[in-house]
């Protein structure tokens, strides 16, 4: 620690000459030896001046010289350790890459290896409370089962539901799972780990372990075993291959291989939980390392100076210092100014505060009225105006501004009025300015709907209630006619019960089958 100490702004500390210098120099004033020294004999000198003793004590001076000295050391930045930087999860982003070929159906490991990573799987999420964690899974193609997310309980959830029959594509493509899941990691901020839970990588793969960069880490977890076991199919069905039982086997030297060769952090399953905890640990310090190198900063300490030079602050309060009647005039001055009768309050807060900063103030107290009255820019204006349903001032302040978010701030309140073409041509001119602005699109698209149907709605009040139909039928089988708006209900309520009965295994095979189908095209 000691070793680390440094300051941030090492050229601050040139103040410190200053203070010494000003120390000098108001000595050297006040010193009637130095001044007399040359118009009196040195022998008479001592003799004729009268030492008060005031030189031994603390002056006005000192304060003031040691107050510069501490800022100076405040301001250049002493630090001796490092700090996270804000809004950085402590956290490190796990993405777990599932193999779901049909080998991991072998029951080499009971009751199988695909059954098994999802116990593992459970047992990491234990050890990483409030870490976000994704799901990818692949055999032939790849697909996002879930994105980050913290919610424990979902990523169980989808995980349990992970069957090799919900993948469209046979086979296993392991570097088209490598790049589906680096995808998911892209935007980013903090270093994360994806972890591959697999019964073998291709050696075709390795070139794209090979390739990866970046400040996340891969792992490898091998689920088999080398002897290999049995590839079941269904209630009491192998995978069987001229006539005998496929044997899958886990290939721990290809997996030893790609550790050395793409330097990819490689380990088999073991029957405890040994391999979890290795794991856990392994993504939390990748995280710690890769902030080490670069990603965290010194943690400014300086700001604790601010204590004992509050405390000397207070000393210009002592009797016979000038600086007390300019803080005691300035007091008085605003406390006694003429006005109504809240004119002291409001000029003391004036005195410190901008008026958008006061507007700010009222703002986060609710009081949206008071916040608009104090505003200057247009914008905070404006929206606190909106806050408090003054909707048309609200427009005037947003048309001083020709910007994006002032188009489609009046297009909201024009749609608060009830004025709905004028708000389409609001949210029109804000995409002209941003064209890739969801809000303004979601908006544009309910007024546009609204619109829609209050003109339906008008077109019916115009339609003459005593107009003669075209023709008039009678249903000689009336009982038949309702049952059979029975029976269309009766389907419609099936059809919502089977949507709503859908497993996620059904679900995510059905997604993962559109998202091959959408590739071909």
């Amino acid at each position: 620690m000691i070793a680390d100490f440094h300051f941030l702004r090492p050229w601050w500390l040139l103040a410190i000459l200053a203070a010494i210098a000003l120390v000098f120099l108001l000595s050297r004033q006040t010193d009637v030896r130095s001044r007399l020294r040359g118009l009196i004999a040195s022998h008479l000198l001592e003799n004729l001046v009268i030492d008060r003793q005031s030189s031994k004590r603390w002056r006005p001076v000192h304060f003031v010289a040691l107050l510069i000295a501490l800022g100076a050391v405040a301001m250049a930045g002493p630090t001796w350790q490092r700090e996270q930087p804000p809004f950085v999860e402590d956290r490190a982003p796990l993405v777990l890459v599932i193999d779901v070929s049909q080998t991991m159906d072998a029951i080499d490991i009971t009751p199988s290896r695909l059954e098994r990573v999802k116990l593992k799987v459970q047992d990491l999420l234990k050890l990483r409370p409030g870490g976000r964690t994704a799901v990818y899974a692949y055999a032939g193609s790849a697909h996002m089962v879930l994105p980050l997310t913290d919610d424990a309980d979902l990523v169980k959830t989808y995980v349990n539901a992970l069957q090799t029959r919900v993948m469209p594509v046979p086979g296993k493509d392991t570097a088209k799972a490598l790049e589906a899941a680096e995808a998911g990691l892209k935007n980013e901020e903090v270093p994360g780990t994806l972890l591959f839970l697999t019964d073998g990588v291709e050696p075709a793969a390795t070139e794209a372990f090979k390739r990866h960069t970046g400040n996340n880490e891969i792992m490898v977890l091998g689920v088999g075993t080398a002897e290999g076991g049995p590839v079941k199919t269904g209630e009491g069905e192998f995978l069987s291959e001229g006539g005998g039982r496929v044997i899958a086997k886990l290939d721990v030297a290809q997996l030893q291989a790609l550790g050395r060769d793409a330097g990819v952090r490689v380990a088999t399953i073991t029957m405890d939980d040994s391999d979890v905890g290795w794991i856990a640990q392994r993504v939390q310090s990748h995280l710690q390392a890769k902030l080490a190198e670069g990603q965290t900063r010194w943690l400014d300490v300086g700001w604790w100076l601010t204590i004992p030079i509050a405390v000397l602050g207070a000393f210009w309060f002592r009797r016979g210092w000038t600086v007390q009647w300019a803080c005691a005039a300035m007091i008085a001055a605003t406390l006694a100014a003429p006005g109504r009768a809240d004119a002291a309050e409001f000029d003391f807060a004036g005195m410190w505060l901008t008026p958008d900063q006061q507007g700010r103030l009222a703002f986060d107290k609710g009081d949206y009225a008071g916040a608009a009255a104090h505003f200057s820019d247009p914008m905070w204006r404006g929206v606190a105006l909106y806050r408090a349903g003054q909707f048309s001032d609200a427009i005037d302040a947003f048309a001083q501004v020709r910007k994006a978010e002032s188009y489609y701030n009046q297009g909201n309140a024009l749609a608060q009025l009830d004025k709905l073409d004028e708000a389409v041509t609001g949210f029109k001119e804000a995409l002209k300015l941003k064209p890739d602005w969801p809000q303004a699109k979601a908006n544009l698209a309910i007024v546009e709907k609204l619109i829609a149907q209050k003109k339906d709605e008008e077109d019916e009040q115009q339609q003459d209630p005593n107009e003669k139909p075209d023709q008039i039928q009678f249903d000689d089988k009336g009982k038949k006619g309702k049952a059979g708006t029975v029976d269309l209900a009766q389907q419609t309520a099936d059809m919502w019960m089977r949507n709503i009965q859908v497993t996620p295994t059904d679900l995510l095979a059905r997604r993962f089958a559109l998202e091959v189908a959408g590739t071909k095209r």
